[in-house]
Parts: C-alpha cells; sequence; structure tokens
C-alpha cells in the first residue's frame, strides 16, 4: 500500500496507543492464570493478535467483552494440534518458545517476513544443553521435549526476549531455576516490564544481583483485571514531531514507568525541546532556538533507533547514536533502510556495525524526495519516514505503509488528526 502524505501546519492532542510491550505481557500472564481476567486499553496490532490467537491454542479461551479482553485460563495446557503462527512478531515467537515447550510434545511455529531469520541461537543453544531437539525450516521452527528447571545462562546483548520467555515459563515448573545473564545486558528495562507482568498476577522472581535471576518453581499465575498503559515507544514519533514542530499534546504517558522507552524525553529535552508535563499529559511548544545534536546510547531503548535518525536530521549539527547494531536484526536491517531512506531528503548519514552519525541541518537544509520513499516492510521505518515529511513540510509517497499495521493500525488515523494529509493511492 502507498500513502501520500501532504503536510500542513500539524497540531493537536493525541494519546498515545497501549503499550505492545506490555500488552504481550499481560495477556500471556492473564492467560496462564486458571479464572478470569480481563485486559482494559488494548490495541489489536498484528502482533498482538498473533500472541492472542497462540495463547488460545495453548490455553486460554479469549475474546472482547464491554470493549475489554476476557482472558478464561483453563489452569492448565492444551494439545497443540496445529502450527502456531506468530506472523511477524519476535516477542510472541521469543516468549512462547519455552511455555508450549511445557506441553511436552511437538511444537511447530510459524513466521512471516524476516522473522526466521532473527536469532534464535538462545533457545537452541538451551535446546541442545538440556537435550531437546529443534528443527528449522524456511519460515518454520520446531522444539521437540520440555525445558527443566536448573540453571540458564544467557547472553544479555542478543535480546532480553529470550530472558522474558524464560521468566515467563520457569515459575510454573516443579524445582526452581536461575538465569545468569552474562553481560553486557541490554534493554534491562524490558525484563524489569515482564517482572512487573508477572507480579501483577501474582508470580514473583527476583535479582541476587544485576545479573542474576532466582526464580522459584511450583508457582502459578493468578487472575487479575489489568489496565495497559500508553507506550512510550510509539508515543516517541510524535514527540519528536512536537519537539520539532511544536504544538502537539500527547496524553497517556505514565510520570512513573519502567518502559525504557520513556528515554525519548529526557533525549529530546537535551536538543532543546520544549515541552511541560501534567500529570500523564506532555505538551510540546515550538522550540525558541533550533534543536541541536547530542549523543544517545540506544543500549536500553532500540525501538527508538529509527525516529532519533530522524531527530538527528531535524538538529543542527552531529547526533551520535551508539549501541545500535541490534537494528540491523529487526523487521528490516533498520540501520541501512533509514540510511537509504534518509538520504533522499538529504540528510547526511553514515555508520558502522554499532554506531549511526548524523550530520544534521534542521528542517531548513533538506529537501522533498523526488521518489516514492520505501517502508522496507518495517512499521517504524514507517512511522519514522512519516516524521520527517511532517516536519518538514515535504509531500511524499511510501510504498509498504501498511506495516504500520504490525504495531499501531490507527497510526495515519492520527496522522490525519494532526492536520496532515494522508491518502492511499495505487502504487
Amino acid at each position: 500500500m502507498r500513502i501520500h502524505l501532504t503536510a500542513g501546519p500539524v497540531a493537536g492532542t493525541l494519546a498515545a496507543p497501549p503499550s505492545k510491550s506490555l500488552a504481550h505481557r499481560a495477556v500471556i500472564c492473564a492467560a496462564l492464570a486458571r479464572g478470569v481476567s480481563h485486559i482494559s486499553n488494548l490495541e489489536y496490532s498484528r502482533d498482538i493478535t498473533a500472541t492472542i490467537g497462540a495463547m488460545r491454542q495453548l490455553c486460554a479461551r479469549i475474546y472482547e467483552q464491554d470493549g475489554r479482553l476476557r482472558v478464561e485460563g483453563i489452569g492448565g495446557f492444551a494439545t497443540i494440534t496445529r502450527p502456531v503462527d506468530c506472523g511477524e512478531s519476535g516477542s510472541t515467537l521469543r516468549f512462547l518458545w519455552p511455555l508450549f515447550s511445557l506441553t511436552d510434545q511437538k511444537v511447530t511455529f510459524t513466521g512471516q517476513g524476516r522473522l526466521m531469520q532473527r536469532p534464535l541461537s538462545v533457545y537452541e543453544d538451551i535446546a541442545r544443553r538440556q537435550g531437546l531437539r529443534t528443527e528449522k525450516g524456511e519460515n518454520t521452527v520446531s522444539v521437540f521435549g520440555r525445558v527443566r528447571p536448573g540453571e540458564y545462562r544467557v547472553p544479555g546483548d542478543v535480546s532480553s526476549q529470550f530472558i522474558s520467555g524464560l521468566l515467563l515459563a520457569l515459575p510454573l515448573l516443579e524445582k526452581d531455576s536461575v538465569i545468569r545473564i552474562t553481560p553486557p545486558f541490554e534493554s534491562r528495562s524490558y525484563v524489569q516490564l515482564t517482572l512487573a507482568a508477572m507480579a501483577a498476577f501474582g508470580v514473583a522472581a527476583r535479582w541476587q544481583d544485576p545479573f542474576t535471576l532466582l526464580v522459584p518453581g511450583g508457582q502459578r499465575y493468578a487472575p487479575a483485571d489489568y489496565t495497559v498503559e500508553g507506550d512510550y515507544s510509539q508515543a516517541a514519533f510524535f514527540a519528536v514531531l512536537g519537539a520539532a514542530c511544536g504544538g502537539i499534546t500527547i496524553t497517556g504517558l505514565p510520570e512513573r514507568s519502567l518502559q525504557g522507552d520513556a528515554a525519548i524525553l529526557p533525549i529530546v529535552q537535551r536538543c532543546g525541546a520544549a515541552f511541560t508535563r501534567s500529570g500523564d499529559t506532555v505538551r510540546f511548544e515550538k522550540p525558541a532556538a533550533p534543536l541541536r545534536g547530542t549523543r544517545i546510547d540506544l543500549a536500553d531503548c532500540p525501538d527508538l533507533g529509527p525516529i532519533l535518525m530522524v531527530l538527528g536530521a531535524l538538529c543542527r549539527g552531529e547526533t551520535v547514536i551508539e549501541n545500535a547494531g541490534r537494528l540491523r536484526i529487526k523487521e528490516s536491517d533498520r540501520i541501512a533502510a533509514m540510511e537509504a531512506e534518509l538520504r533522499r531528503f538529504g540528510v547526511q548519514i553514515t555508520s558502522t556495525e554499532d554506531t549511526v552519525t548524523v550530520q544534521g541541518t534542521g528542517a531548513a537544509g533538506l529537501h522533498a524526495p523526488a521518489e516514492p520513499l520505501d517502508g522496507h516492510n518495517d512499521h517504524r521505518v514507517v512511522m519514522s519516514l512519516t516524521v520527517l515529511a511532517l516536519a518538514g513540510g515535504f509531500a511524499a509517497d511510501i510504498d509498504g505503509a501498511e506495516a504500520v499495521e504490525k504495531s499501531w493500525p490507527a497510526f495515519f488515523e492520527q496522522v490525519q488528526q494532526l492536520g496532515a494529509k494522508a491518502v492511499q493511492c495505487d502504487g
């Protein structure tokens, strides 16, 4: 799908969508509990729909009721009779591999896009050490056998999703387990989100030291009513637009949040953004001086990578984004994708394997792209390019814009509510 963007003065108020990270965790925990839970403030993106579908197969009846998601956990595991469709959701696959292994039967996961090209080596190594069997196809991976309690050594710089997947499953085993994380430990905040979601449903694990988690066995998830908080990673797109243009208010951003992507606010503040906060509402004013480049560590907030490259382009001076290497193994190679597309606007951007450098000129030094932009089948690339076009006042076409359905189906509706036009057209 091609979207044609027509920029105009953008201003207005929008609500941050629900946190996709927390929604995944809440759906899984609720499904594992025996009894009825309700989850409020949920966005039915493709990723969340994949997790809901998988948990229906494993252990729960799940449906919408009175504007909330009703989750009826059966307190046990069903027989898995068909492949588990993870779509393009790395969270779904990595969170659920250990859980589905507890059925002690062959389970096959299917995926689309680059999902099966993304790293699974952590679980494959665990399977080898425990004598489990795995098989990989072009778009499938199968696991045979049940993970056992014990000690797990997990690298901290591949993906925190492997740690979270173990945390969700190990409490259900009969004995205690220990997860030892090999430094460097990146995305620690996402592990904290998992621990918080587990606690909300009555299951505990605790830190023994900064790199060691003790997971007591013999636990059971308890039903609960849970409200998903607003998503800083998605709000970041409009935070950068607000930082550059002013006139934008974002609601639903909790002042005290464990989300690592809450770092977006101090980052834009370092660049000179003018905003005020009142409770969970953040209002951006037009900055008194041009935004300025800064140095950014992406280790704990990798999902912000693409929009921070746009921020660098809208600043004056150099922006250096460090610890960015994991962006190369997302839905796209996000560094290569953003380099290719930002250069169409005249952005000076270079990279190494782990660092991105943007020589920013501000919007005044950029130009409208002469050809349609490529969304690279990546929701965060599409949304980031949209922000740059709007902030620069440029008309632009973006191919593959349907990728936003992965995380924020209503994204372009929000764009239009701010006064811009986003029209689907033939490619």
